[in-house]
């Protein structure tokens, strides 16, 4: 029987990053997937992992960014990615995180950052938009580890007194969906906000739409 519905934030709850990379690829004249190649080079000690975990500060992970993109071919600096992944918030999935706060508990699993001001950041502004529908949020700036590490998920389930078993968890990206599957959750890969709801009404059998 699922307990709780684990939600991604960006990709999940907003429209996807990836998105924003392409017409910034596009718009600036960097091969189309270039931002998602330095992301997924050396994924566990790359500038970006190392950021999200509160290793290092924005001004170091700018200068780091700088020197992956240089060295996979052309100069781009940490700065001018970051304001891309804010993304717009799906309403629908809103609503439907909202009905299952009704029924379920819920928690927000979401790798990110912190920077100097987080007043400024719009990426923090809308996950605080909808703070109210979640019982537990799960942050990696905050814990000092990320998803996919099986930490991440554990603190969460011992957050919402759950076991793994009893969750399903929506993410945009595959591999965070395998560490969970692993622990025993049921996973759901959104790629659209359509079809991530036609499968999570399938698990959960109420309606979110």
């Amino acid at each position: 029987m699922i307990r709780a519905t684990l939600w991604d934030f960006g990709g999940v709850l907003t429209t996807s990053p990836f998105e924003a990379f392409a017409r910034f690829e596009s718009q600036h004249g960097y091969p189309a997937g270039f931002i998602r190649g330095i992301n997924s080079t050396d994924p566990d000690h790359n500038a970006w992992a190392r950021f999200e975990r509160g290793e290092i500060g924005g001004a170091a992970f700018d200068q780091l960014f700088l020197l992956e993109s240089t060295r996979a071919g052309q100069p781009l600096r940490g700065r001018d990615v970051l304001p891309l992944l804010a993304g717009d918030m799906r309403p629908e999935m809103v609503e439907a995180l909202r009905r299952c706060h009704e029924k379920l508990k819920t928690a927000c699993l979401t790798n990110n950052f912190r920077g100097p001001d987080p007043s400024a950041d719009p990426g923090r502004r809308r996950l605080e938009s909808v703070r109210e529908h979640f019982d537990v949020i799960v942050e990696s700036s905050e814990l000092g580890f990320r998803k996919p590490d099986p930490r991440f998920y554990q603190h969460a389930l011992q957050r919402l007194g759950v076991e793994a078993t009893e969750c399903v968890f929506l993410d945009d990206l595959g591999v965070n969906l395998k560490s969970a599957r692993a622990l025993g959750m049921q996973t759901i890969k959104v790629v659209s906000a359509q079809q991530a709801l036609e499968e999570l009404e399938a698990v959960l059998g109420i309606p979110l739409r």
